[in-house]
């Protein structure tokens, strides 16, 4: 079992928002930098967002900049991905990551993350 659980995809028209949430099973990823992935059919997977673990820095791809808005409540424990501005070429399975080593003011994302999600799929289609 994965220890990371993605959930909130789903089909959406071009356009369409959707919301993806990410949760760890058995331990809190406040100490974690958190980042968000997708693989589209046939492509590589690509970073496409990235929070450190304090909240205070944030990157995007330049895909998704301006549209997606990642975000943590540390409080709560929870990891978002809210996706605006939906376009068919944002039709991916989405994986969150997870990674301690990361410095606390700072994120990066790269293949070697620590954990992993299974991922959900998101499909923009009208």
């Amino acid at each position: 079992q994965l220890p990371l659980v993605e959930s909130g995809g789903g089909l959406v028209q071009p356009g369409g928002s959707l919301r993806l949430s990410c949760a760890a099973s058995g331990f809190s990823l406040n100490d974690y930098a958190i980042a968000w992935f997708r693989q589209a059919p046939g492509k590589e997977r690509e970073g496409i967002s990235c929070i450190s673990k304090s909240g205070a820095f944030i990157k995007y791809a330049d895909s998704v900049k301006g549209r997606f808005i990642i975000s943590r409540d540390n409080a709560k424990s929870t990891m978002t991905l809210q996706m605006n501005s939906l376009r068919p070429e944002d039709t991916a399975v989405y994986y969150c990551a997870a990674d301690r080593i990361q410095s606390r003011n700072t994120c990066t994302y790269y293949y070697g993350m620590e954990y992993w999600g299974k991922g959900t799929l998101v499909t923009v289609s009208s």
